[in-house]
């Protein structure tokens, strides 16, 4: 076997990525949260950048820092004066100006120094959890040595919805040696936790989690011993919606029950869930919406938009010619830095042209609602601006717009669609209002079913399957017909 080498020329489109074209599609996809911390760490590595609203350090001049640094170094290390531009070697992409306003000169928001500072803000968005607040009123409670230890590991195995996870033998058993207590000691323990706030927790079943709210009620409230023998003995019926089983049980009347069943809905089946120790999560939208005169207006929030610009001493420094290495690093500091400005600039106006064609085409959501709202994907965005699908999907992702009927990400207005009678298109969107409005003018008694929906649908000219009908009313968080049954 004659083993053969030759020359092969092949032609072919290879897109190089380079660590500038990298930094700007990262740029691209950060929420405004992550571009923060971004932009920080570059302060922090970057000597040439600073924040537009600090002090502006007066330039060097070019016979001053050579005076200076001959009278340092000495005459051998004296600076070309004259050099006052960046060498042919550092090339720049294009003409950036040295600082960087992010949007129409708008200056962004800056703690004053007339301003008082709360040094427990931080602590503020926190909110306090189910178990530490369980703790603070243990503490309260004149409990013994023992009773105090079962106490705890209790609290330990209630869960985030408030109700016992674990039962008292087994609680029992996992104390510390030299602590013995009895299921039985353990109940009485349990039953003064059980009249702690929330009202409702250390409940072992839902059922005695309204009972425990049930008993702390006044004994003057109407309809309660019924309500109180409901949940003993039929809430499963309640749970069926079997309204006329409950009435032979019970043997009251419709309006009676009504009252009974208003009482028990008035209760909490969760009620560790309203104590969190999640910070709440604030959602500061990106771009502006608003109506002006007859016109939409479309703007960047320049309370999110970065303001940095170039040191002017650092970059009289690097404009310097000097074979020392110093000289060198400003100028791949200074490159790195204006490299950074442009992409924060192009981050901008990209999220600013997709926004801005958003809005052309959802103009009728923003004046009449989400039944208005219009069939349109990323393609279409992306061929009206002659960008690629993925930019225009980075750029939507985790951006967020304030209108005047709220904040939606960017991503909320692009939808699927489905083909109606006369031809032409009906966006998803637009198909779960309809379904959400239908369902809040429906007799609660007899609730729609998603069939009898999908059949109202087509005949508004909207071709919807049962199936996609209740998937849609599930992506909205409304039950089935049976769950939405109530009596009247």
């Amino acid at each position: 076997m004659v083993m053969r080498q030759s020359l092969q020329l092949r032609l072919g489109q290879q897109l190089t990525m380079t660590p500038q074209l990298q930094q700007a599609i990262r740029l691209l996809q950060l929420s405004s949260l992550d571009l923060q911390v971004e932009v920080q760490a570059v302060l922090d590595s970057n000597l040439m950048l600073e924040q537009a609203d600090e002090p502006q350090d007066p330039p060097v001049q070019p016979e001053t820092l050579a005076a200076q640094t001959a009278a340092e170094n000495g005459p051998e290390a004296e600076i070309d004066a004259t050099a006052n531009t960046l060498p042919d070697e550092l090339p720049v992409d294009s003409a950036w100006e040295d600082v960087y306003e992010s949007y129409d000169g708008a200056t962004s928001y800056s703690r004053g120094e007339e301003e008082e500072w709360d040094p427990y803000e931080r602590y503020a968005g926190a909110g306090e959890s189910l178990r530490d607040h369980l703790y603070w009123q243990m503490r309260l409670t004149p409990f013994g040595e023992r009773e105090l230890a079962v106490a705890t590991a209790i609290i330990d195995a209630i869960d985030e919805s408030g109700y016992l996870a674990a039962s008292l033998e087994d609680i029992c058993q996992g104390l510390h040696d030299g602590i013995a207590m009895t299921p039985a000691e353990a109940e009485k323990v349990l039953g003064q936790i059980q009249r702690f706030d929330p009202q409702g927790v250390g409940a072992r079943s839902p059922a005695e989690c309204l009972l425990l709210q049930l008993e702390a009620l006044s004994a003057d409230t109407p309809w309660l011993a019924e309500a109180r023998r409901l949940v003993e003995h039929h809430l499963e019926l309640l749970a069926e919606r079997d309204f006329a089983g409950l009435m032979r049980r019970l043997k009251v009347t419709r309006e009676a029950l009504q009252g009974i069943v208003s009482l028990i809905q008035s209760l909490d089946p969760r009620p560790g869930a309203r104590l969190s120790n999640a910070a709440p999560q604030y959602v500061v939208p990106d771009v502006l919406v608003y109506r002006q005169r007859h016109a939409w207006r479309v703007e960047l929030n320049p309370d999110n938009m970065p303001k940095l610009r170039i040191n002017a001493r650092y970059a009289a420094l690097a404009r310097q010619s000097s074979p020392n290495g110093d000289t060198a690093c400003l100028k791949n500091h200074l490159q790195e830095a204006r490299w950074f400005l442009k992409s924060l600039q192009n981050r901008n106006e990209t999220l600013l042209k997709v926004a801005t064609c958003i809005v052309e085409r959802q103009r009728e959501f923003l004046e009449q609602g989400d039944e208005y709202m219009k069939p349109l994907i990323l393609r279409d965005v992306a061929e009206t601006l002659g960008m690629h699908e993925s930019t225009v999907s980075r750029v939507t992702t985790q951006k967020y717009m304030h209108t005047p009927r709220g904040i939606y990400e960017l991503k909320y207005f692009f939808s699927s669609h489905v083909g109606t009678s006369d031809g032409g298109e009906c966006s998803s969107t637009a198909i779960r209002a309809m379904i959400r409005k239908l369902i809040q003018a429906e007799n609660p008694g007899k609730p729609l079913s998603d069939d009898k929906i999908a059949k109202l649908l087509e005949a508004e000219g909207i071709h919807v399957a049962r199936r996609t009908v209740a998937k849609y009313r599930e992506a909205i968080s409304i039950p089935s017909s049976s769950d939405r049954k109530r009596l009247v």
